[in-house]
């Protein structure tokens, strides 16, 4: 398969590795880009995927909520960081996410396809396309999420002007304003740091065995590391995945705000437990960024890394 320049950019911004140890992965792997992430990572050029972390798209996330106890978190995309900027934007993204803390719908389809809150003749779908003929700019109504909370509160953090958007949902017996502060604490810490569970019990053995497989990979193609003992390899490989599992799971993670520089975030909730007298624990939390994925045109780039591979 001939692997072109646009290829090569791709697994660069995926993986973060070098533009000439793209191209050796995709040619050993046959142009899959998959195998090729794999391939760096196995050899440790890349350290994790990146493709899931990509901001490129404009646009805005917010969060509605409705009496503490049920909240939506919203993207809805423009084609330029002006109209981000624009209030007229700004306040349909508004709408977006009151009509979507009211919703039932279970899926993207459906939310569109719902009577609009503002105007019941019309549905979602018909307001976006009537605020892109009056912005004069492509929109999209990316994704939602609704959060219930079934014993507790939900609290939001919008950080960046809409750049990142944030629901913690708290499981506790008593809601009071230490426990949203706290809350709130929190769901800075998940704009912040960007955790991908909430405790290493959500994580699968298969992620972990995945994980273990890519780090003795790496070890073993290590000249002065795959000489070591097997009993010094694996013990390596689990000081390392936990030292990842700490970085990805939020009650793991060192809390921002401590004094000591040491307190976790579990200790913080065990800590606010003591003080408000009963269990308060995150239950779940929902993070969205604004272009997560997504990826726009770099021209300039790409005839750059062309004109350097037609020199190789």
């Amino acid at each position: 398969m001939a692997i072109t320049a646009a290829m090569v950019k791709e697994l660069r911004e995926m993986t973060g590795a070098g533009m000439m140890d793209c191209k050796k992965a995709l040619n050993e792997t046959n142009g899959d880009m998959d195998a090729a992430v794999e391939f760096l990572r196995k050899n440790g050029q890349a350290k994790a995927e990146k493709k899931a972390g990509r901001i490129a798209a404009e646009g805005l996330c917010t969060v509605a909520l409705k009496d503490d106890k049920a909240a939506a978190v919203v993207e809805v995309n423009s084609e330029t960081d002006f109209v981000a900027k624009n209030e007229t934007f700004q306040a349909f993204v508004k709408s977006v996410a009151e009509q979507a803390v009211a919703s039932d719908a279970a899926d993207l389809d459906a939310f569109m396809a719902e009577g609009w809150i503002e105007d019941s003749s019309k549905t979602v779908k018909d307001a976006l396309v009537e605020k892109v003929a009056v912005i004069g700019e492509n929109l999209n109504i990316r994704r939602f999420q609704k959060v219930v909370a079934e014993n507790g509160c939900v609290v939001s953090y919008v950080h960046g002007g809409g750049r990142i958007g944030v629901i913690v949902e708290a499981e506790t017996s008593t809601v009071n304003d230490e426990v949203k502060e706290a809350m709130t604490n929190i769901a800075m810490q998940i704009a912040a740091l960007n955790p991908k569970y909430v405790s290493r019990a959500e994580i699968s053995k298969e992620y972990i065995a995945h994980e273990k497989e890519i780090l003795l990979a790496q070890i073993m193609n290590d000249p002065k590391e795959s000489q070591k003992p097997e009993k010094v390899i694996n013990g390596m490989i689990e000081g390392r995945v936990n030292k990842e599992l700490k970085e990805i799971c939020l009650v793991d993670q060192v809390y921002v705000k401590a004094e000591d520089g040491k307190q976790t975030v579990g200790k913080y909730l065990e800590e606010i437990s003591k003080a408000v007298g009963t269990k308060v624990t995150v239950k779940s939390f929902v993070r969205f960024e604004t272009g997560e994925g997504l990826e726009k045109k770099q021209e300039d780039f790409a005839a750059e890394v062309a004109a350097q591979m037609g020199a190789m």
